[in-house]
C-alpha cells in the first residue's frame, strides 16, 4: 500500500492522476463536481440520450422484459429485442450480420483474439483507441505499430515477407484528436497486400454519412473492403452497449470464439430497445446531424477569428492542443469555474507534450453558448500562455 500511495503521489506531482468526478443532472446543462454549466465534454452528439422516442422504447422494454437479460446470449438471454436490433443494424449498416456485446470495449476486446492469434500479425495505428490495442495484446499475435494515418509505413510493413493472418486495426474517427483516419486508401493497401482491415466506428455512427450511418457510408467502402466493422451506442445514439458487423460467416465465428461475448450477459433489453429508437430517430431527424455540423463549423470560425489555433478536424471532437499536463489542468480548471464545463486530458491517453482540451460539440448547443465558450477561452490562455512558445 506505501507503494501505491507514493505511485499516486508521483501522478499528482506530474499532473496526470485521474480523479473520478459525481456528475448530477445533466447532460447539457449539468453539475459536475464542484462546478455547474453547459457541458462542452460529452460524446452525446445528437442529443439522443433525452429524446423522448428513446426514452419511451426503454420504458417500454422494462414494462415488457425486466431490468435484465439475467443470462449470457448464447444461454437465453438473447430476446426479440436483441434481435431487432441486430437486424435493424445490419440492414442500416449494409451488413450480413451483427454480434452485440455489453460495450464497445468489449467488442474490440473480444473481436482481435477471435481473429488473430499466435503466429500473426496485427498492424494498429499509434493513436487507436485503447481498446484496440488490448485487445490486440490479449491475443498473442505479434502487434506493430505504424505513425498515425500513415499507409506508406503500414503497406511497407504488409508487404515484408511474413506467415500468417495481417489484420489492421483503426478508429475511423479518432477519439482525442477528432481527425478522420484515411479510410479508402487503407482499405486499398489491406487489400493489395492481402490484409485483413477492422474499423471501429464508434464516433462515426449517427454522424457522419448521408444516413448517418458512420465512416463507411461516408466514404463509400463496403464489407469486402472493410470485413470487420465494430462500433457503439454511447456516443452519437446516446445509450450504451457495442457491436461487431461483419458477413454471416464472421458472426457465426465470433459467437464460437469472442470470449467477451460467450461470458458476459447479454445488454439489457432496454439498452436494445433505445438504441433501435435511437437509429430510428437518426434516419427520421437529419436535421439533428445538419445542426451539428452547423455548430461544428461556426466553433472553428469564431475560433479563428479570436485567433485561437485549431487542428484540421471538422467534426465534433475539437482539441485545443495546450502542451503541459499542468497548464491544461489550469485552464480546464478556470473555464469550469466559469460555467463551461471542458476537461482536461493529459498522458497516458494521449503522447507527452501534447495535453488538451477536449472540446465536443453538440447539435443543442447554441450559438451564444460556444461564444461564450471561446471568448472564455481566449482570455484565459491570455492570461496563461505556452511558456514553449
Amino acid at each position: 500500500m506505501r507503494l501505491e500511495a507514493a505511485r499516486m503521489q508521483a501522478r499528482a506531482s506530474e499532473g496526470v492522476r485521474r480523479r473520478q468526478l459525481r456528475v448530477d443532472d445533466g447532460p447539457l446543462h449539468c453539475r459536475m463536481g464542484e462546478y455547474e454549466g453547459i457541458s462542452f465534454c460529452g460524446n452525446d452528439y445528437l442529443n439522443l440520450s433525452t429524446h423522448p422516442a428513446v426514452r419511451e422504447a426503454m420504458k417500454k422494454a422494462i414494462d415488457r422484459y425486466g431490468s435484465g437479460s439475467c443470462a449470457s446470449q448464447l444461454v437465453c438471454g438473447h430476446l426479440p429485442v436483441h434481435r431487432d436490433l441486430e437486424e435493424r443494424l445490419a440492414q442500416w449498416l449494409g451488413r450480413e450480420s451483427v454480434l452485440l456485446f455489453g460495450s464497445a470495449y468489449q467488442a474490440n476486446l473480444g473481436v482481435v483474439p477471435a481473429l488473430a492469434g499466435r503466429g500473426d500479425q496485427v498492424h494498429c495505428d499509434r493513436l487507436c483507441h485503447a481498446s484496440l490495442i488490448d485487445g490486440a495484446r490479449l491475443s498473442g499475435a505479434r502487434l506493430r505499430r505504424y505513425r498515425h494515418a500513415d499507409t506508406d509505413q503500414l503497406e511497407q510493413r504488409l508487404a515484408a515477407p511474413g506467415e500468417g493472418l495481417k489484420l489492421v486495426l483503426t478508429d475511423s474517427v479518432f477519439s482525442m484528436d477528432g481527425d478522420l483516419a484515411p479510410l479508402p486508401e487503407l482499405a486499398a493497401a489491406c487489400s493489395r497486400q492481402g490484409a485483413v482491415l477492422m474499423v471501429d466506428d464508434a464516433h462515426g455512427i449517427g454522424v457522419l454519412g448521408r444516413n448517418g450511418a458512420g465512416a463507411l457510408e461516408a466514404t463509400g467502402l463496403d464489407t469486402c473492403d472493410v470485413p470487420v466493422l465494430t462500433g457503439g451506442f454511447g456516443k452519437a445514439l446516446g445509450c450504451s452497449g457495442g457491436f461487431v458487423a461483419g458477413t454471416a460467416e464472421l458472426i457465426d465465428h465470433l459467437v464460437q470464439h469472442a470470449r467477451s461475448a460467450i461470458y458476459s450477459t447479454a445488454p439489457a433489453p432496454a439498452i436494445a430497445a433505445g438504441v433501435t429508437a435511437a437509429i430510428g430517430v437518426v434516419l427520421d431527424e437529419p436535421w439533428r446531424r445538419a445542426r451539428l455540423r452547423e455548430n461544428i463549423g461556426y466553433f472553428r470560425r469564431r475560433a479563428a477569428g479570436l485567433g485561437l489555433e485549431l487542428p484540421g478536424p471538422e467534426g465534433p471532437i475539437q482539441p485545443v492542443i495546450l502542451g503541459a499536463a499542468g497548464r491544461a489542468l489550469r485552464v480546464a480548471r478556470r473555464l469550469c469555474e466559469q460555467g463551461h464545463l471542458v476537461m482536461a486530458i493529459r498522458p497516458p491517453t494521449v503522447p507527452a507534450g501534447t495535453a488538451r482540451l477536449r472540446i465536443t460539440l453538440t447539435a443543442q448547443h447554441e450559438t451564444a453558448q460556444i461564444d461564450a465558450l471561446l471568448v472564455a477561452l481566449a482570455g484565459i490562455l491570455a492570461r496563461d500562455p505556452d511558456p514553449g512558445a
